[in-house]
């Protein structure tokens, strides 16, 4: 019998453990799924909670209940991989031998690794929505603000979902304007990036987007501190930004056991081959979604198209066999931009996310770096998708590699 252990039951280990189920013999594999808890949280809908437009109970279910009879599934906290040994240790003293290990324990917002932010300020004048508690929190302080100053900023990336921080200023333009407040809301968007986004041809439109709706843009802007007393963002290069209510995506990173155990980068991620996703270190162990340091997206598309590749390459690598597929770093995203639109992009590692029609080229239903209702029903349909057919690990009928079909080339080459 050998044994597979999969740390993580998030997007990725979830799906990856379905799907091997159903393809290793049960004569011959154990499945083993680790977490914390017992509760897989539908993280896309903590965007919508700060508006009253999502019960945040709604987005929580049984991580177990969703894995396939077949894998055992064990609650406890990842202390240390002993890769040399292949042995996981958890806290508790309970060891779990494995053949081969996938990690898949994601990326989580740090405050405290930013000064003067998980102070008495935090949750008063400082709000996180990267937490379901977070979010539910700064529902309640949005509802009591009625001027002043809104200021949405990023501390680093990589951080999970890069989109969001502009989705949520969208929203909140649309928010305050359909309650007569805008005029009284003055608004910034701070971001370490040189601009709205990481990619030219989306950069442009997004900080397009940001102008027309007169939400000031502080670009690369990269936080050392804040003062929680006089509310005011203190960057590297001593420029200042006051608030008057600060919401911040923080410093992201990736499981503390990944660093303990020797497995990670300074932000504890684990490096692997971006195209096969198996540890650069060790030849059983492989990376799945936010806990890899791939080179594209943390966001659950990656998580994903990179499960349906890795899902055959681990049964050629398992059978002696050279792994023959490669992942792309196809990412795609929606990004709501207020008032029941929404705009989608779709890219890889070598291509930015461009105009066009998605996923069927000239048809679409979706268009590609546009605003539409289409895209905003196709985000909210996704909800439904991923609790029925994507941690199942079900058929999805999108291109697991990124297509050029129906992409405007010449907006990359212009």
């Amino acid at each position: 019998m050998r044994d597979l252990v999969i740390l993580g039951a998030g997007t990725a280990g979830t799906m990856a453990a379905n799907k091997l189920r159903r393809k290793l013999d049960r004569n011959d594999w154990r499945i083993t799924v680790v977490d914390r808890d017992d509760e897989h949280h539908y993280q896309p809908g903590y965007l919508f909670v700060p508006f009253g437009r999502q019960d945040p109970a709604g987005l929580v279910r049984s991580r177990h209940a969703f894995l396939a009879d077949g894998v055992r599934f064990v609650t406890g906290e990842v202390d240390e991989v002993q890769a040399e040994d292949s042995k996981v240790r958890l806290v508790g003293g309970q060891e779990l031998g494995y053949d081969y290990l996938v990690i898949a324990s994601g990326t989580s917002p740090r405050p405290s690794e930013t000064p003067g932010m998980e102070g008495a300020a935090w949750r008063r004048s400082i709000f996180d929505f990267f937490t379901l508690d977070g979010a539910t929190a700064l529902r309640e302080a949005l509802n009591g603000f009625d001027h002043g100053r809104l200021v949405v900023h990023t501390t680093d990336i990589p951080i999970k979902c890069p989109v969001a921080p502009l989705e949520f200023s969208f929203l909140a333009d649309a928010w305050l304007r359909d309650r007569g407040l805008r005029d009284r809301v003055e608004m910034v968007f701070a971001t370490p990036l040189p601009g709205a986004f990481t990619k030219p041809v989306a950069s442009s439109r997004l900080g397009n987007m940001l102008d027309e709706r007169k939400i000031a843009l502080e670009a690369d802007f990269l936080v050392e501190r804040i003062d929680p007393e006089t509310r005011t963002l203190v960057s590297y290069d001593e420029r200042e930004i006051a608030f008057d209510l600060l919401v911040t995506v923080p410093l992201n990173m990736g499981a503390d056991f990944v660093a303990r155990s020797g497995l990670g980068d300074e932000l504890n991620y684990v490096p692997v081959d971006k195209h096969t996703l198996r540890s650069k270190a060790h030849d059983n162990v492989f990376a799945l979604g936010d806990a890899a340091d791939l080179p594209t997206s943390k966001a659950g598309s990656v998580a994903h198209f990179s499960v349906e590749m890795f899902v055959p390459n681990f049964l050629e690598h398992v059978a002696g066999r050279p792994m023959t597929r490669s992942f792309d770093g196809h990412a795609n995203c929606f990004i709501e931009s207020g008032h029941d639109k929404a705009l989608l992009i779709d890219f890889n590692y070598d291509v930015e996310p461009l105009p066009g029609r998605f996923p069927v080229p000239r048809l679409g239903p979706l268009s590609l770096l546009e605003e539409t209702r289409m895209n905003h029903l196709g985000k909210l349909a996704f909800q439904w998708i991923y609790w029925n057919a994507l941690l199942p690990g079900r058929p999805i009928p999108l291109p697991t590699a990124m297509s050029m079909a129906g992409k405007h080339l010449e907006m990359q080459e212009a």
